[in-house]
């Protein structure tokens, strides 16, 4: 079987808790009507702490007019929380498109900015054949579950990022971005988006990123200080959350 797996920094008894708590999910007695929610069942503290993350970031929007974009969405979690989100807080509110860019097949390049973690290799972090049509089917029902059903309000965009933003916004011209979350990793992919976007936004957007001030991903650092300035930023943290970190446009 392929290793999908990622570098983490758990220690021997995290990593055997959650494997039992993996197989405890596969073996969940729960009937199949009920299941879903009862997720919260399998939820530890750092997965609930993204979660709370995302609806922090998201909260922020809602008055602010704009799509949301993930560059990087790989297995799609945030793309699916974004979501239901929407569903909560302005489920009739169809101009909130929520895009995902993605190769689907691992990272294409690695530059020599973006360090020596053994993570950083061409092809680390790809995904099982077909993986974005399981993911679009799991989009296209968590729409079908909340009202305006009938609107398709999600894209995915397959291939290099680079180079689909560009095709994105020549196919949709209006686009103004509210969120643009970047979790690519590396330095040239974010640095490319980074500044294709830049005229997208409006005060009160949000950039949020997974691997800021990251040893393992110290790409992500240098493209936004190049695009952006580090000094022309106000950063944050969630507080419950160590990785993750946002600036709202000012």
């Amino acid at each position: 079987m392929k290793d999908y797996g990622i570098k983490t920094y758990t220690n021997t008894e995290e990593a055997e808790a959650r494997g039992q708590m993996v197989q405890m999910l596969k073996n969940c007695p729960i009937p199949d009507d009920q299941l879903l929610s009862n997720l919260g069942l399998f939820l530890n503290s750092k997965s609930l702490s993204r979660i709370l993350f995302m609806d922090h970031i998201y909260k922020q929007i809602v008055d602010v007019q704009g799509v949301i974009i993930e560059f990087g969405t790989r297995w799609g979690q945030n793309l699916a929380l974004f979501s239901a989100l929407r569903g909560i807080y302005e489920p009739f509110n169809r101009h909130r498109k929520i895009i995902g860019f993605d190769t689907f097949e691992g990272f294409p390049s690695i530059s020599d900015k973006d360090g020596v973690s053994d993570m950083m290799v061409v092809g680390g972090l790809a995904l099982p054949d077909n993986y974005v049509d399981y993911l679009e089917n799991i989009i296209t029902l968590q729409e079908k579950d909340n009202p305006l059903a009938h609107i398709k309000k999600h894209d995915l965009r397959t291939g290099d990022a680079t180079e689909e933003i560009e095709k994105y916004l020549k196919d949709c011209p209006e686009t103004i971005i509210a969120l643009a979350y970047f979790d690519f990793d590396l330095y040239e992919p974010t640095k490319k988006c980074l500044t294709a976007i830049k005229d997208r936004l409006v005060k009160g957007s949000i950039l949020g990123f997974d691997e800021l001030n990251d040893p393992d991903s110290p790409g992500e650092t240098l493209a936004l200080m190049e695009v952006m300035g580090l000094n022309n930023i106000r950063l944050k943290r969630y507080r419950y959350t160590s990785r993750t970190s946002y600036y709202i446009v000012e």
